[in-house]
């Protein structure tokens, strides 16, 4: 087996490299705006051209005159994103020309020893280009690829390029059992610090700037040779300070990293404690049927900490009265206190978030709970719960056929839950219950069907 080759996309910013990116890949993966700096850290995707897969990362620009934190941390990623590709497109910008920021990129691009791929963004007319355009020759990159990203000219050319460029490699086959984990929170918890001590790298930039992580980015990591795909999501803030439009972008970039992950970690700031925005996010797995785990971070700055967890714990039990199942755990992601623990954490939400029941079994512990408890009347009615069975994992979701889902009552509902959760486990994880009316005819056929699977299995 071989592995699958990295394209990186590298430039200043504002030349089009997300627009790119996101026309390469067919998918609005990366934030398009015209803002300078949207697209802070590298963002992976796989893409395939004529039966060649192969994986492009997108940068964030680099401003090379730039003091900025942010700015020189762009830069980083770009350099690390530079080390690891195969090939590099380098993508400068027909509009406004030539600038010093090119010529210090191109620099540090022949360091490199890499293939790179010049293309010039925003040749809306390609048949028709300007004299200026061999202004570009003097970067000393040889040839150029005139295109337009937005209108997705020159396309074609660009991919026929690369495959040319591709080194010697195969596929690595994926993983089947891979499971992917969101990382979720509001601003500036520590969820891209988390990211960093896992891997050992600066793979998101940190910052105490809040809403420094605006993409979701995805990496794939192996602990124990088990593999996992991590999802560093962008912090999600209050309504009213959601006043540009790149952060509703970045929500709805989150709440898409949580729809297609398997555990979700709630992070949490153990000095700030638990705030109405953390119950927002936590909100969002729980609704979204995810597997959820509590990360308490920055345990490191707490002094009394016994004190401080049972207040902590008291304060999640109440505000998180509708997530009681979710563990808690408390780390420090800067010294890496307990972080490893996390694994053995998600293995184990994810397993029961993945459980399946027989019939048989969900029937037997539904029988015991009505006899020990059986439904309320509501004037003069009683409701009959005829049988269960489980259609779906992910979260675990359960159909109960009734003789009229009106009579159910929530307290009798979530009475059921705690019995399946008594029963069954299901720690970690939320458990859904419908609720089907059954006509008496389907109620006495079901009984008939089940006495006679019964006197065939004996």
């Amino acid at each position: 087996m071989k592995i699958r080759p990295i394209v990186a996309i590298i430039g200043r910013p504002n030349v089009g490299k997300s627009t790119f990116f996101n026309a390469i890949v067919g998918e609005r993966i990366s934030i398009v705006d015209d803002t300078p700096g949207v697209t802070r850290d590298r963002i992976y995707a796989d893409t395939e051209w004529l039966g060649h897969e192969m994986t492009f990362i997108d940068t964030g620009g680099i401003e090379s005159d730039s003091t900025d934190d942010i700015a020189l941390s762009m830069k980083t990623q770009a350099e690390i994103a530079i080390d690891t590709a195969d090939v590099i497109i380098f993508l400068v910008d027909m509009k406004t020309g030539l600038l010093s920021a090119d010529f210090e990129i191109a620099n540090m691009l022949h360091k490199s020893s890499k293939p790179v791929l010049l293309i010039i963004n925003k040749c809306d007319q390609p048949v028709n280009l300007p004299a200026e355009i061999y202004d570009f020759y003097q970067l000393g990159l040889g040839e150029f690829i005139p295109i337009s990203a937005a209108n997705r000219l020159g396309f074609t050319e660009v991919l026929d390029k690369i495959v040319e460029l591709l080194p010697e490699s195969e596929l690595i086959e994926s993983t089947s059992n891979q499971i992917s984990v969101a990382i979720i929170g509001k601003p500036n918890v520590g969820k891209s610090s988390l990211i960093n001590y896992l891997l050992q790298e600066d793979r998101a930039i940190t910052s105490d700037i809040a809403g420094t992580t605006r993409d979701a980015i995805d990496i794939d990591f192996t602990f124990e040779d088990k593999s996992y795909r991590l999802i560093d999501t962008a912090g999600l803030r209050r309504q009213s300070k959601i006043k540009h439009r790149i952060e509703k972008y970045s929500i709805l970039r989150t709440e898409s990293a949580i729809k297609r992950s398997d555990v979700c970690l709630v992070m949490i700031d153990a000095v700030e404690g638990v705030t109405e925005q953390d119950t927002k996010v936590a909100g969002l797995s729980h609704n979204n049927g995810k597997a959820t785990i509590f990360v308490i971070n920055k345990w490191d700055l707490i002094d009394n900490k016994t004190e401080r967890m049972k207040e902590i714990e008291k304060d999640l039990k109440i505000r998180f009265s509708f997530m009681s199942y979710a563990p808690i755990i408390f780390v420090s992601a800067l010294s890496g206190q307990r972080i490893h623990r996390i694994f053995k954490m998600i293995d184990e939400v994810y397993e029961q978030s993945q459980r399946r029941l027989s019939t048989n079994v969900i029937n037997e512990v539904l029988s015991r709970a009505i006899a020990m408890n059986p439904p309320p009347q509501d004037k003069g009615r009683r409701l009959k719960v005829l049988y269960a069975t489980q259609v779906a994992t992910g979260p675990p979701t359960f159909v109960f056929f009734v003789n009229n889902k009106d009579l159910m009552h929530f307290s009798y509902e979530r009475y059921l839950e705690n019995q399946f959760r008594l029963n069954f486990g299901f720690e970690g994880t939320p458990i859904h219950f419908i609720w089907r009316n059954r006509s008496r005819n389907e109620e006495l056929s079901d009984i008939f069907k089940k006495r006679d699977k019964y006197s065939e299995k004996n």
